[in-house]
């Protein structure tokens, strides 16, 4: 049986959804521009965020799909993904890392809200 805090039709999460897709390709975006920098070495922090927090945001937003009992949870492992690679992105100056930084803090930031109901 699915927690009743995911008991809810899909329209109803439909922008944690899209927060955690967007977050996805994000981060992939970051990854790959990342690898094409000049220094990838000094990127490569960046690069390990950026693809767990791709790959985390991805199930997330798989797990709400599916009414998973465990989305709640997991939920607050997305959230400090997300918080790790916006805090390893906001070191650098390159365009990407900046968006992705403001991308993943918002996205824990939804992620937060949707498991504190």
């Amino acid at each position: 049986m699915a927690n009743d805090n995911f008991h809810a039709t899909r329209t109803e999460y439909h922008g944690l959804l899209q927060q955690l897709t967007d977050c996805t390709l994000t981060c992939e975006a970051c990854a790959t521009a990342c690898l094409n920098e000049e220094n990838v070495s000094m990127m490569a922090r960046c690069i390990e965020l950026d693809r767990d927090c791709a790959d985390i945001c991805s199930l997330g937003a798989r797990l709400i799909q599916r009414d998973a009992e465990i989305a709640d949870t997991y939920l607050s492992l997305c959230a400090t993904m997300c918080r790790m690679c916006a805090e390893e992105c906001a070191k650098h100056n390159d365009e990407h890392c900046k968006r992705c930084a403001s991308v993943c803090q918002a996205t824990a930031n939804a992620c937060d809200a949707v498991a504190a109901e």
